[in-house]
């Protein structure tokens, strides 16, 4: 088994490190701060071919592997975990809904856009009442004619106050089990779409999360994503490889967690000496060490499938439930190396602890992770057992 980097998959890992280094390294602490979102970077990411990474070239994209895109992830968020996933749902949930699942009018429209940079898409299939039960959406399309009628609430909307359009799910037909759930292309135009509130978080100050209520809004028929009925599978198939860019992003702060506690233990003496020299400390910076190179490796491994055209929602999920919780981990050992400096916020250690900490939630918390991988292990065992 190779584990080496193709010579084009390492000039993309520099490439992205280099910028990221330089153009988003020294504003990160103002952004989160002020809570602001750096629109500019994104322009600059789609001059640079980023976003258009899975995107055929006829549609505007700089088409090239999964893998490539995941490195380009996780070096992104080793610098600006906000960033990092404004790009992940931009690229892998609404690009990818309308490359793999659009008409040819969806592509021409809205994908050469996105791959440049001048719009931003968005994702929203949670709602108040549906998180990680996705089938529970209240949010109705109602089709009238030439046009679909959306009204509804939906919530956990990353960058939906400033995204152009957003993939959106709603219940078409039918009620409780039986529901019939749609996706949509939204544009943020429309009459009738408006951002209720954004939400104070934790962390992630610089991207915001948004609560949308749609009343009477008025969807051209022709916005409808795919066939009538099939939005769930299609979230659902989305998620999977989105998933594994979740994963990427938890690799990246972790690595840099891990930086910081290497470069302060180096730099603080206590009894006289290094606390680098201190067996407790390096067990902690093995420790954090090792967590990071098996998450990179499953999440790795969780890519070349995709590219392989392999199934890989077990995989995926594997990938996200480990290096979210390892990243946790990772920053926890990190702060603590630091004391009592790294809880305050005069050190970047801080702003990893709490942006670790979502990173286990958003896109399945741990919890369904661990249910997606032991349905599929049933599913497995099916075609083994007698």
């Amino acid at each position: 088994m190779d584990f080496s980097l193709t010579e084009e998959q390492r000039l993309v890992q520099e490439m992205v490190r280099e910028f990221a280094e330089k153009e988003i390294a020294p504003y990160v602490d103002q952004w989160e701060r002020e809570c602001l979102f750096p629109r500019a970077i994104f322009s600059k990411l789609g001059e640079l071919g980023l976003l258009g990474m899975t995107i055929d070239p006829e549609y505007g994209g700089t088409k090239s592997d999964y893998l490539s895109f995941i490195l380009a992830l996780e070096e992104l968020s080793r610098v600006s975990a906000a960033v990092a996933l404004t790009v992940s749902v931009h690229v892998s949930l609404f690009m990818r809904a309308i490359q793999e699942y659009g008409h040819e009018e969806q592509k021409r429209k809205y994908l050469p856009k996105a791959a440049r940079g001048e719009i931003l898409g968005a994702f929203s299939l949670s709602e108040p009442g549906a998180g990680s039960d996705a089938a529970n959406l209240q949010t109705k399309a109602r089709r009238e004619g030439d046009v679909y009628i959306i009204n509804g609430i939906k919530s956990w909307v990353t960058t939906g106050s400033e995204a152009e359009a957003l993939i959106l799910f709603a219940v078409t037909s039918g009620e409780k089990e039986k529901k019939r759930i749609s996706a949509f292309v939204v544009d943020r135009n429309l009459p009738g779409f408006q951002v209720l509130k954004l939400e104070e978080k934790m962390g992630f100050h610089s991207s915001p999360t948004a609560q949308i209520a749609f009343e009477d809004c008025r969807l051209p028929a022709t916005n409808l994503l795919g066939e009538e009925g099939r939005g769930l599978a299609i979230a659902l198939r989305l998620l999977d490889g989105s998933r594994i860019g979740i994963a990427a992003q938890a690799v990246g702060l972790a690595q840099r967690a891990l930086e910081l506690g290497v470069r302060y233990a180096k730099e603080r003496e206590a009894f006289g000496q290094k606390i680098s020299s201190f067996e407790a400390i390096q067990f902690m910076l093995a420790d954090a060490a090792t967590l990071i190179e098996a998450s990179r490796l499953l999440t790795y491994r969780a890519a070349a499938l995709v590219d392989l055209n392999f199934p890989h929602s077990k995989e995926a999920a594997m990938a996200k439930l480990f290096a979210t919780e390892a990243a946790n981990k990772v920053a926890y050992l990190a702060l603590q190396i630091h004391g009592g400096y790294g809880y305050c916020r005069d050190y970047p250690i801080e702003r990893l602890y709490r942006e670790a900490r979502v990173t286990t939630i958003y896109e399945g918390t741990s919890e369904i992770q661990r249910l997606v991988i032991a349905r599929q292990l049933m599913r497995e065992a099916e075609g083994t057992i007698c």
